[in-house]
């Protein structure tokens, strides 16, 4: 009994194992983006799909491409959504995904195309910090965001731009404004339980993946 016990118990150990390591994985930090590509975006609001240009920022559309390939942005909470500015996301519920990415830190990047509304950029806070956060222009920020200087590195690089559900976009409940975003350390610890216990009305990314054949619409 207690040898199958035993056995039991590794199996069920070594498959814990092997199912973690499927959670993240280096060589997906190596991977290049086309040229231009596509994304769907599922949300509790309805979808909105983007359209990413490699020339604009070519190591964060990488990222931004890896991180969609990767099922990154699955059920992952828009904690930041400040209305007629930005709506933000990109931490995951697992803090050991959050953990692994983390670790790969993009080199930084001068800013090509602004901020306009509609438009994507990875949140940063100084030299080599975007990760994995982005976030959404609400409206026109350019040339607030294309310029800022802060924690030496100047403004946001822009990685994509929404093509159409722009309507969806603008429509993500945003009245705890910067409230959830000054709790990224819960939030990175315990992940959506946490948020859904302290901030229940939060909108969130249900999936999101690429999509070869969609007709771009651009929306304002």
């Amino acid at each position: 009994m207690r040898i199958i016990k035993l056995v039991t118990f590794l199996a069920i150990f070594f498959l814990s194992i092997a199912c973690s390591k499927k959670l993240f994985k280096e060589k997906w930090t190596k991977q290049e983006a086309p040229k231009v590509f596509k994304a769907r975006f599922e949300t509790t609001k309805g979808n909105f799909e983007i359209e990413a240009h490699r020339e604009w920022s070519p190591k964060a559309v990488d990222r931004l491409y890896q991180l969609i390939t990767s099922d990154y942005y699955t059920n992952i909470a828009l904690f930041r959504v400040v209305s007629n500015f930005v709506a933000q996301f990109g931490i995951h519920d697992n803090s050991s995904i959050n953990n692994s990415w983390g670790k790969y830190k993009l080199p930084d990047e001068v800013v090509i195309k602004k901020n306009t509304k509609g438009t994507i950029a990875f949140a940063r806070s100084g030299k080599k910090t975007r990760t994995t956060q982005i976030f959404i222009n609400l409206k026109n920020n350019s040339p607030y965001l294309d310029t800022i200087f802060y924690g030496g590195v100047k403004g946001f690089p822009i990685v994509a731009n929404v093509i159409s559900g722009m309507d969806v976009v603008t429509s993500f409940y945003s009245k705890y404004s910067e409230k959830p975003s000054s709790k990224q350390d819960s939030i990175q610890k315990y992940g959506n339980k946490f948020l859904k216990n302290k901030f229940p009305e939060l909108d969130y990314i249900k999936k999101t993946y690429i999509v070869k054949n969609l007709t771009t619409k651009k929306e304002p």
